[in-house]
Parts: C-alpha cells; sequence; structure tokens
C-alpha cells in the first residue's frame, strides 16, 4: 500500500482540488496552465518557456514512459529542452507508478524530487481544465504541508523578467559551417539548436539582453522564452537595430512578438493561452493548414502593426495571430513551434526555409 502524502492545488479563486504528492514535498506556487498533448512530458518540463508555471497535464495517466537520460551531444541535452526542470509544479489525474520504456532511467517521480518540483496526482484534470478555460489562466498554489497554506503566497509571473532568468549567461557558439547565425537565447529550447546545427552553419547564442549588432553575422534567429514579452525592451531595440541591416531574420513564438514589437505592434495575454500539439494554423492567402506544437501565453495584435507588414499564419480555432511576415524585406516569425520537439513536424521545413535566405 503506497503512503503518498496528501496534497492540494489552490486555485487564487478559491477553488480546490485534493489530490497526493508524488514530487518533492514542498509547496509552491505559480500560474495554473493546461497543456493537451498526449505525450512529451520530459520535454515540456524542461521547456523553459514553462518557467513560473504549474503545468496540468490533461492526458490521464503521466509518467509510463518514464525519464530518459540526461545525455549531450556538443553539450546540447539529447531529449531535454534545457539543463533541468523549470516548471514551478506538475498536476495530473493518474500517475504511473510503473514505467517502461527502452530509453528510460529513472522514474518521472525520482526525477521530480532531484530537481525539487512538487507534483500531485489525483486531481480531476478535466474539471480544472474547465474552469481556466472558462475563467482564465491564474494563480494557485500546491500546498503538501497544511501549514503552508497560509505562509506561501500566489505568484504571477507576468510581474517579473522570466527571460532574464532562463537565458544563457555568455556567448556560445556551435562552429558547424561557414554562415553565422545569431541565436537570441530568450529562453531557447535545446531542439531549436540541434535543428540549426544540422543545418550546418556557425551558430552564435547570445543572452537575450546582449548588443548583437556588435558582431558580424549571416541571420538572426529569435527564440521562445516565458512570461510577458514587454519585459524584453533590450532585445526589441536590439531588434530594431537589426532590421536596418536588411539580414534575414526569423523568429519562434516569443520570437514572433519581440520582432512584430520591434516594428511597432503591440501583444496582449491570452485567456488560456495556445499548450498543445494540435493547434492548427493556415498560411495567411493560401487553403493550406497545418497542425503545430505550441506553448504560449501572449499573442500579437496584428492590427498594430503597418501596413509593410502582412500576416503569415493564422490560428485556425480563435482567429488569433500565429505569425507576421515583413511585405519586401527578409523578416518573418512564427509563433508555434517548427522544430516541435515533442509535437508534429509539419512546419520544420520553415527552418530551411530561413537558412536558404542567409
Amino acid at each position: 500500500m503506497r503512503k503518498d502524502k496528501p496534497a492540494r492545488l489552490i486555485l487564487e479563486n478559491g477553488v480546490v482540488f485534493h489530490g497526493k504528492s508524488f514530487g518533492s514535498e514542498r509547496s509552491s506556487s505559480g500560474e495554473v496552465v493546461f497543456n493537451t498533448a498526449m505525450v512529451g512530458y520530459p520535454e515540456s518540463l524542461t521547456d523553459p518557456s514553462y518557467k513560473g508555471q504549474i503545468l496540468t497535464i490533461t492526458y490521464p495517466i503521466i509518467g509510463n514512459y518514464g525519464v530518459p537520460p540526461n545525455s549531450k551531444t556538443k553539450e546540447v541535452s539529447d531529449f531535454f529542452e534545457s539543463e533541468r526542470i523549470h516548471v514551478n509544479g506538475l498536476v495530473v489525474l493518474d500517475y504511473s507508478h510503473d514505467y517502461s520504456h527502452w530509453n528510460a532511467q529513472k522514474c518521472l517521480s525520482d526525477w521530480l524530487k532531484e530537481e525539487d518540483i512538487p507534483a500531485i496526482y489525483g486531481i480531476d484534470t478535466r474539471a480544472l481544465t474547465k474552469v481556466l478555460r472558462e475563467n482564465g489562466s491564474m494563480s494557485g498554489k500546491i500546498v503538501v504541508d497544511i501549514n503552508d497554506e497560509n505562509e506561501i503566497k500566489y505568484y504571477d509571473p507576468s510581474q517579473e523578467n522570466l527571460v532574464a532568468k532562463v537565458s544563457c549567461k555568455e556567448i556560445i557558439e556551435y562552429k558547424n559551417g561557414e554562415k553565422k547565425v545569431v541565436l537570441v537565447d530568450c529562453g531557447v529550447k535545446h531542439s531549436i539548436i540541434r535543428h540549426l546545427i544540422q543545418k550546418n552553419i556557425h551558430l552564435i547564442r547570445v543572452p537575450w539582453d546582449f548588443n548583437f549588432n556588435s558582431i558580424d553575422y549571416d541571420g538572426l534567429l529569435i527564440s521562445n522564452g516565458p512570461g510577458n514579452p514587454e519585459h524584453c525592451s533590450k532585445t526589441i531595440d536590439n531588434i530594431a537595430l537589426a532590421m536596418n541591416k536588411n539580414k534575414p531574420i526569423f523568429g519562434v513564438c516569443m520570437g514572433n512578438q519581440l520582432l512584430a514589437m520591434a516594428a511597432g505592434a503591440k501583444t496582449y495575454k491570452l485567456k488560456y493561452g495556445h499548450r498543445s500539439h494540435n493547434q492548427p494554423v493556415r498560411r495567411v492567402g493560401e487553403n493550406t493548414c497545418y497542425i503545430t506544437s505550441q506553448n504560449h501565453g501572449y499573442a500579437v495584435d496584428f492590427s498594430s502593426l503597418s501596413n509593410e507588414w502582412e500576416p503569415y499564419f493564422e490560428n485556425m480555432n480563435d482567429g488569433t495571430n500565429e505569425g507576421v511576415k515583413h511585405k519586401t524585406k527578409p523578416f518573418s516569425a512564427v509563433q508555434f513551434h517548427p522544430e516541435a520537439s515533442s509535437g508534429p513536424t509539419d512546419t520544420e521545413f520553415l527552418f530551411q526555409e530561413f537558412i536558404d535566405m542567409l
């Protein structure tokens, strides 16, 4: 008979869900969000874009295929999206205590405890997701010890610069070709780095606030990242200067927001964001639709851009902007993840289109 400690998820609107702890036995708070993907919890947990959030996974059985080894190639993780887990907590319906997979090295519970991440199972994730869809993403806290309920405060990650916390601290180079691409690390997923290295380029990964205009490069890629893009004013200013060079620029996820903001656009917070493997997007002006992997809570208000720009993709579920493109210059960005990992690879060709412009 398992003796997992009782735990609760308490939302800021007063709704309480009771379950059991299977991670670090400490309390934590963050923005409660949900992801509807059926697989990919190792990738999601290590995605820096989840920094400051308590992740609810709607697929009912989690942990059944364990956790892969933390092996690396050229200092880039082979299976994870960063060097560590970034979520503030994990919420699932049914945790599989027994795992089986050819590449598994440990169970999910042990991994969470090693990284000091609280987790709770036995939660009705369908009911929780309905609350979040109706009321929007909100602050919440996982409470393991009853004495922590009033001690731990609700945390709103939108109020601080999370990008500064997850970005690299110094320049990192991956020399694998002649063409130089600057990668602005706002919380980049390692799968993006893996894809770019395979394209035989000289990748120069720089911190979010580094003035990359001071170095010579052939192309600029702006990565994904967590939180409110308005905190990245230094990055936005540097991108605005880079647009004067007319060299190819491509943005992914937050990179879409930052490129658009550098061009004068405004962004806004979505009610509950897009976090899944099944977001359908249409290339504007065509009837071509792609299924995409997404993880973001903010979107671009395309109406705030000048007529020099055009919408690149749009979300077929809610009509929100999924990419921007300059009409005459080699600047474009998408709100989804072409590299997927995990998720569908329908749009992986966008990286090659960027490389072909160099």
